[in-house]
């Protein structure tokens, strides 16, 4: 794979990593725009964020010669906090259903 090839799906990872944290962060902060299904739904796109922050960043360690992996980073760190909240509201969830 050539280098120009590697960094432009390292870009491109690393924004949509970002966009997927940044639509969950909403939906962590809203939780009522979806009612049924919600922590479930933000539960995916923090586990998204993740998959996708931490791919951008083993392609890029592995094939970019100047790879800045701070976009990923933040998108992994923002992957966390998602995922943090949202597994909090789907275990309230799970615990309601089972009283």
């Amino acid at each position: 794979m050539s280098a120009e090839s590697a960094d432009h799906r390292v870009r491109l990872l690393s924004w949509f990593g970002l966009a997927t944290g940044l639509l969950g962060g909403v939906l962590v902060a809203f939780p009522g725009v979806l009612p049924i299904g919600g922590p479930w739904v933000q539960l995916v796109l923090g586990i998204m964020t993740l998959i996708l922050s931490f791919r951008a960043r083993r392609i890029g360690i592995a094939e970019v010669a100047d790879y800045d992996g701070r976009l990923s980073l933040g998108a992994a760190i923002l992957g966390f906090i998602v995922t943090f909240f949202a597994g909090q509201a789907a275990f309230g969830v799970l615990v309601s259903l089972a009283n």
